[in-house]
């Protein structure tokens, strides 16, 4: 439970320390981050999905290939697609980049504001931050027995009496066994839970 806690409150301070917004690909295996977490204005998030942003932003270049922090006014990676300039229109006009963890679970992001650059001692608290909640998300390498099985019930669409009566428990049991299993998997929602679970190959 304190592990939620903690990643819950290191989040919130994240927020305040990115009043535009920032976007954070968590533990990034095999070019796919283990959690994606944006807050970027709604427009912008769903453009730089769209145009597959990610492959070209330069953000992510100097992530893969550094680790630890640098204003985006500092990166001299190239930026054909214009990803910053379309960025500020959105009022993401100031940032960092940060990168933290090896290459094979790594952790990059950017944070935001619109008025002013980051200061060194705010890029400091970001790059804190950022590693805490690198730290408290890392992939768990196996669920228990008892946290795979739930989670394979509500894979295969049985509501939660009827899992419960499938395993041979209480429905209250089988609530706390999914509970458990979001705090292991980073998730805040039993859907995430499984989406991670299968996609790491926990079940």
């Amino acid at each position: 439970m304190q592990r939620k806690t903690d990643l819950s409150d290191n989040l919130l301070r994240l927020d305040r320390l990115a009043p535009s917004g920032y976007g954070l690909g968590l533990h990034i295996r095999n070019g796919t981050p283990y959690i994606l977490r944006q807050t970027y204005d709604p427009e912008w998030s769903a453009k730089y999905i769209e145009m597959g942003y990610a492959i070209v932003d330069p953000i992510v270049f100097w992530g893969v290939n550094n680790e630890g922090s640098i204003r985006w006014s500092s990166l001299e990676h190239p930026d054909p697609h214009n990803v910053f300039a379309q960025a500020a229109t959105y009022g993401a006009k100031y940032g960092v980049a940060i990168s933290v963890g090896p290459i094979s679970s790594r952790t990059i992001g950017g944070v935001s504001r619109s008025d002013r650059e980051y200061t060194d001692g705010e890029i400091q608290q970001v790059l804190d931050v950022i590693s805490l909640i690198h730290f408290h998300t890392k992939p768990p390498e196996s669920l228990t027995a008892a946290q795979g099985a739930a989670l394979q019930m509500v894979a295969k669409g049985f509501r939660y009496a009827e899992a419960a009566a499938q395993l041979g428990i209480s429905e209250s049991a089988l609530k706390a066994r999914l509970r458990s299993a979001r705090d292991r998997l980073s998730a805040r929602t039993t859907s995430e839970a499984l989406q991670r679970a299968q996609e790491n190959r926990l079940i």
